[in-house]
Parts: C-alpha cells; sequence; structure tokens
C-alpha cells in the first residue's frame, strides 16, 4: 500500500473544529507508527522535489503541526530547519512572515529568528 493510501486510513477527520464549517485533519495518530513517519517525510520530501528546484536550501515549519514533520524532513534533506512561531513568542531579533492558513484569519503573522535564516 503506497504512503497516500496508508495515510487515508489513519488521519481523522474532526468535523466542525475548530469552528463550524472546518474540517480539520488530525494527523496525531501518524505518530503512533514511526515507518509511516519516515515515509510520509520522504513522500513529501520528492513532492518538493517535483516542484523541478532540487532540494530547497532550508525547511520551514510553521507552528505547530510544522514543528512535528519539518525537522525530521530537514535532516533527511541534509538542510537547516526553521521554526515559524506565533507574532511575540520570540525572545530576540526576528523576521516577521505573514501567511494564510489553511483556516483563520487571511494575513497571520509569525515570526522567525533571524539567526536561523542568516546563520
Amino acid at each position: 500500500m503506497d504512503v497516500v493510501e496508508r495515510l487515508k486510513l489513519v488521519v481523522k477527520d474532526v468535523p466542525d473544529f475548530p469552528r463550524e464549517g472546518i474540517l480539520f485533519k488530525d494527523i496525531m495518530p501518524i505518530f503512533r507508527d514511526p515507518s509511516l513517519v519516515n515515509d510520509t517525510c520522504l513522500e513529501l520530501i520528492q513532492e518538493i522535489k517535483k516542484l523541478g528546484k532540487g532540494t530547497p536550501d532550508v525547511i520551514i515549519g510553521i507552528e505547530a503541526r510544522g514543528f512535528l514533520i519539518g525537522p525530521i524532513m530537514a535532516q533527511q534533506l541534509g538542510v537547516p530547519f526553521v521554526a515559524i512561531r506565533k507574532k511575540g513568542k520570540l525572545p530576540r531579533e526576528c523576521y516577521t512572515v505573514k501567511y494564510e492558513k489553511e483556516y483563520g484569519a487571511p494575513g497571520d503573522e509569525g515570526e522567525c529568528g533571524a539567526d536561523g535564516v542568516t546563520g
């Protein structure tokens, strides 16, 4: 069975969470199976490489689910991982980024440590 089919079996749909009209995808069951975590990361890496730009310079993960898969992918690729935190959560110099989640207010802002991007 391929990775996508395995994911369909374990990822759970939670209707109307965190608010009415949202179909939340609970990915936590993936982490019960270490081989599925590994295979999911490898599959995502292949999808990134299909974009035709080769290996990325960095993997960026948005709080909080991005912190679960992102570091593993970065390790597999041998590139740095940069965490995007909610605005105001980091104590040192930061870059502010705007992004849009699958649900939430358009133009959400996050921050990443300047040293994580510039080295």
